[in-house]
């Protein structure tokens, strides 16, 4: 400071005054250029710390005077200091804020958006526990997870189905098994106790006992060839595949049915030509196996009709008989493997209940599907649909 100056101590907060330690010495002066006339001012700024421990800086401002004096201005920077502080802490409380809500909302939007993967693993549990019928809720087809639900669903549903084919499957089989080895019981039991009179028989008995020890065991060998052609179809045999045409074929089984049986009348009905592509002897078969079926379930005297038309790109088969008929029930399960209308299964409700089911297996080798119904005033309807050949152009 300059000997003989006057100074005026800044008054802050608590009525402490402080003063500004300057150099002895300041330099840095610079001239301000001025649009009034006279001489530029020169001045010259720093900052100081005050003369007393403790107290605040201060910015300084130092500028000549026209005559060799110094003007010397000071602003303490306490407040300065205070609103920069403070504008510190406000930055790191709202970073922090920011910071926790941006964690909170995160961890939110992560629960949110995983929450379909806790349902798969929810669903996924249940199923391994044996419920194939729970499926993942609210699978939004438009997220990834969604789509991940979406596919486990579909799996899910496939394998469900899957699963309840094989259980279906595997009563069958059992059904199945279980009624071969009852129709197989009887004539074995018969040839057994032929073969035991045959060593205690009489030599005029003999013949009687062979001829019983033949039937039984041709009874048997039928039974085992329709269960080997059974078994065929379950493999999906192929067959063999050319143009058969089915009303010289429906003839030739009416010709022979008329032939086995003759107290039961058939007739044909057909008009027109109609081609199927298949195994000539496997639906000559079918229409045997439907004729026999009338001969073994009506009585003597019951007519039928073979019918043979075109239902646009099908052949229908046909077989009406006016016998005693059957119920809903009966129609509904008189295609399955052993199956009688009369529970009794002797020999004189016809034979082990497999004619049927291989009609069935057959037309289902050739694509078709087979139906039974009630006939109006009586009688039964048996009907077999198979894919039709292209009808040939009427020649000219």
């Amino acid at each position: 400071a300059v000997d003989g100056a006057e100074e005026c101590p800044a008054q802050l907060a608590g009525g402490t005054s402080y003063s500004p330690k300057l150099p002895s010495t300041i330099t840095g002066f610079v001239s301000n250029a001025s649009n009034e006339p006279g001489p530029a001012e020169q001045t010259a700024s720093l900052t100081v710390p005050a003369t007393t421990a403790k107290g605040p800086s201060f910015r300084v401002q130092a500028t000549k005077l026209p005559g060799g004096g110094l003007l010397i201005t000071a602003l303490p920077l306490e407040n300065v200091a205070n609103t920069l502080s403070q504008l510190l802490l406000v930055e790191l409380l709202v970073t922090v804020a920011a910071l926790l809500g941006a964690v909170l909302v995160g961890r939110w939007l992560v629960r949110a958006g995983l929450r379909p993967l806790r349902d798969v693993e929810r669903t996924a549990e249940a199923i391994s526990a044996g419920d194939l019928m729970l499926r993942v809720p609210n699978a939004n087809p438009r997220t990834e997870v969604g789509h991940v639900a979406t596919a486990l669903n579909v799996m899910l549903e496939r394998i469900e189905v899957a699963f309840g084919e094989l259980r279906a499957s595997e009563r069958r089989l059992r059904r199945f098994v279980a009624d071969a080895s009852h129709e197989l019981r009887t004539p074995i039991a018969a040839v057994s106790a032929y073969a035991q009179l045959f060593g205690r028989a009489r030599e005029e008995d003999l013949g009687r006992v062979m001829s019983g020890i033949e039937r039984e065991t041709s009874r048997m060998g039928s039974l085992v060839e329709d269960l080997l052609l059974l078994t065929k179809f379950d493999e999906r045999h192929v067959l063999d595949a050319d143009a058969v045409e089915l009303v010289g074929l429906a003839a030739e089984a009416a010709e022979t049915a008329r032939t086995v049986g003759p107290a039961w009348p058939v007739r044909l009905d057909a008009h027109d030509a109609v081609e199927v592509m298949g195994d000539r002897s496997a639906l000559r078969q079918v229409l045997d196996n439907l004729l026999s079926n009338v001969r073994a379930h009506t009585p003597e005297g019951t007519a039928a009709t073979i019918t043979v038309r075109r239902a646009g790109d099908e052949a229908v088969i046909e077989v009406v008989d006016e016998g005693p008929g059957l119920s809903e029930e009966e129609a509904a399960l008189v295609f399955d493997r052993f199956y009688r209308a009369d529970p009794s299964r002797t020999r004189a409700t016809g034979g082990a209940g497999l004619g049927l089911a291989i009609v069935a297996s057959i037309v289902a080798a050739h694509g078709g599907h087979v139906a039974a119904q009630p006939r109006p005033g009586g009688g039964a309807v048996f009907r077999a649909v198979l894919p039709a050949l292209e009808a040939a152009e009427p020649m000219e």
